[in-house]
């Protein structure tokens, strides 16, 4: 029975006690008011005795159908209904848990694989809503703002996972918040955020950085030099993988050009004059180029043919997204530094949930990489469409 229909139940039961005790007989009373020597009122006729006993048994029938009623409710029970949506409510349950995810962009393949993995999520457990959403581009940093703001003010979230454009200003809108949130690719230093997923940017470029050189050794390239060709100046995650590039390409012998970083902005096009900067710079060539992305490293590759004195150079990208998983087989990308995008958004909507239901987190939850060449390209791409098509 629906709540209103218990609610109309309780009425109607009160009415009909109250009419049975209106309607009980008052001879007793009379009759001993009369020994006390008050003043009674007429004794009731044969017929308005007859009149009265129907009424009583009318709301004796009455009262116990609407006790009858009252059971199906749960005898009157006030406990919420499964639709209440109040996260303190849920504790051990997943039931009607509501996810929000908020990511830098939904207009890159790498993060269509973030969004695919966040979807699976709900679509393994059925009782979790998922929403995910993200900015029209890695730059667009009012449209995320507004979003977030908007979001965490709605009431309509029991969790969030963000993947902030800029961790700082996230930092500040989400200060004092009780919901759980996630940091999700990019981390936010802040209190209220319980677990970052993703990937150990700074190892994995490190990684990345390593097999570089020995890439470029084996190309023929006495002077391994390494310029990077990064995202947006100031961004957590490009700083991080900056950091383990220098690492990586350092402890394996090579030289990071550390003064010649270009800022591209996360995007393809800024990637490709950032490239035709380089090769004017160095017109006999550099060995090694690490990439923020692979969009950008692709298009920094494409700027570079017919280039002869970049035929042999190493073109680093950072994802392993099918494209550059294409690229890598045709000749033009070199390698890719790997991030499981789709395990990403899984696991960051998993520990979302766990801790609405008031699981501990652990602080850093690795989603894994590894570094894509010609060896292993066609396995991840048939990986990759298996998630995406």
């Amino acid at each position: 029975m629906t709540r209103k229909a218990c609610q109309t139940s309780k009425i109607a039961l009160k009415y009909y006690q109250n009419v049975g005790a209106f309607l009980s007989p008052a001879q007793g009373g009379d009759r001993q008011a009369e020994r006390q020597g008050r003043e009674t009122r007429p004794l009731r006729t044969k017929k308005e005795r007859g009149f009265i006993m129907k009424k009583r048994l009318l709301a004796m029938l009455m009262t116990g159908a609407m006790v009858a009623s009252l059971a199906a409710c749960g005898g009157g029970s006030s406990t919420p209904s499964t639709d209440d949506k109040t996260g303190g409510d849920k504790a051990g349950t997943t039931s009607g848990c509501s996810v929000d995810v908020i990511l830098k962009t939904t207009a890159s393949e790498y993060w269509s694989y973030v969004k695919a993995g966040a979807e699976a999520y709900s679509k393994d457990n059925p009782d979790v809503k998922v929403e995910v959403k993200g900015a029209t581009s890695e730059t667009a940093y009012d449209e995320q703002q507004n979003m977030i703001e908007t979001d965490l003010n709605s009431g309509a979230y029991d969790a969030f996972v963000i993947a902030p454009l800029q961790a700082d200003l996230v930092k500040t809108l989400i200060a004092g918040q009780t919901a759980p949130i996630v940091a999700v690719d990019t981390n936010i230093d802040a209190p209220e955020v319980l677990s970052f997923v993703g990937t150990g940017n700074e190892d994995a470029a490190a990684m990345g950085g390593k097999a570089a050189v020995e890439a470029a050794k084996a190309a023929g390239w006495d002077k391994v030099q390494a310029i990077a060709i990064s995202g947006v100046q100031g961004d957590g995650t490009a700083t991080a993988r900056l950091t383990g590039y220098e690492k990586g390409v350092t402890e394996a012998g090579g030289e990071f050009l550390k003064d010649e970083i270009q800022y591209a902005d996360a995007v393809a096009d800024k990637a490709a004059t950032s490239m035709e900067a380089i090769m004017q710079n160095h017109p006999k060539g550099v060995a090694i180029i690490v990439c923020n992305n692979d969009d950008m490293a692709m298009a920094a590759a494409r700027a570079a043919k017919g280039n002869a004195a970049y035929e042999k150079t190493i073109f680093v990208g950072f994802d392993g997204i099918q494209s550059a998983c294409n690229a890598i087989l045709s000749g033009e990308e070199t390698m890719s530094v790997a991030q499981e995008a789709y395990d990403m958004g899984y696991k960051a909507v998993e520990a979302a949930v766990k801790a609405v239901n008031g699981e501990k987190l652990e602080k850093f939850i690795d989603s894994g990489c590894s570094v894509v060449n010609k060896d292993n390209a066609q396995e991840r791409l048939d990986t990759l469409k298996g998630y995406i098509g």
